[in-house]
């Protein structure tokens, strides 16, 4: 069963970061800002910007992290930070946004493809 589960890479020179976003990243996005994921949504699209979207990007980073069973220590807002100066609000954001929004479309229908495609 897969799940609701969205995953992007965002491209930082020579690096690939992935974002992960499952129902267990987007309880974390909501505890860290203390509010709803439609919320967190509805104000970084009116006008929200840098505190959403580091919290965000920062949750998904680690989410993938611990999918990946990387070692290390967890993801900080600052490594979060490092990779928003390297790619820039919008490099980190439509990634983040897009990978967020599989994970909140997921409708339980799962779909085989079609071996004959």
């Amino acid at each position: 069963m897969r799940g609701a589960r969205g995953e992007r890479v965002i491209q930082a020179g020579e690096r690939e970061i992935t974002v992960l976003f499952t129902n267990r990243a987007i309880l974390s996005a909501e505890q860290q800002l203390g509010k709803g994921i439609i919320q967190i949504l509805n104000d970084f699209q009116s006008g929200g910007g840098y505190t959403e979207l580091v919290a965000l990007l920062r949750v998904g980073m680690e989410a993938a992290r611990q999918d990946a069973r990387a070692g290390g220590k967890p993801v900080s807002n600052d490594d979060a930070l490092k990779v928003l100066d390297e790619v820039g609000f919008t490099g980190c954001a439509v990634p983040v946004l897009e990978a967020l929004a599989d994970a909140i479309s997921y409708d339980g229908k799962e779909t085989e493809p079609d071996p004959n495609a």
